[in-house]
């Protein structure tokens, strides 16, 4: 008896949120996965939910990670990992989520998201003022 290993992830009609986002390679374990979606790192449909929601071709899910926070549609279902160009064909990246995180990642590398130059420590001469101020009241 042999049986098609192509097939098997193709034919699942639903499946759990912890393992499609395990399957789809945004998380390295299912533990993992069910961590992030219980600590509300996750968003399906735009709400938080449970990490045994049946997953639906065509819904969106928002995942934070890092930094990065990305908007996936789901593509296609899977409850089996399998190498990284399958894991990329279960769901698709909205231009906008893209769009955001390039920006972002650019303002990283500048420094500018982190350190704002317009937040200043104040210099000897104000802190003296402030003291001075405070000490009236």
């Amino acid at each position: 008896m042999t049986t098609d290993k192509s097939n098997s992830s193709t034919n699942v009609t639903s499946t759990r949120l912890d393992k499609w986002l395990w399957a789809a390679r945004f998380y390295k374990t299912r533990a993992i996965a069910k961590q992030m979606i219980d600590g509300g790192k996750v968003f399906y449909n735009g709400q938080r939910t449970k990490s045994g929601k049946a997953v639906i071709a065509g819904d969106m899910i928002k995942i934070r990670q890092g930094f990065d926070e990305k908007e996936v549609k789901v593509m296609a279902l899977a409850d089996k990992r399998r190498d990284a160009t399958f894991a990329q064909t279960l769901y698709r990246e909205s231009e906008n989520s893209i769009k955001t995180r390039e920006k972002n990642s650019l303002a990283r590398q500048q420094g500018i998201l982190l350190s704002p130059a317009s937040i200043n420590k104040p210099d000897k001469k104000q802190r003296r003022q402030l003291r001075e101020f405070k000490e009236r009241i």
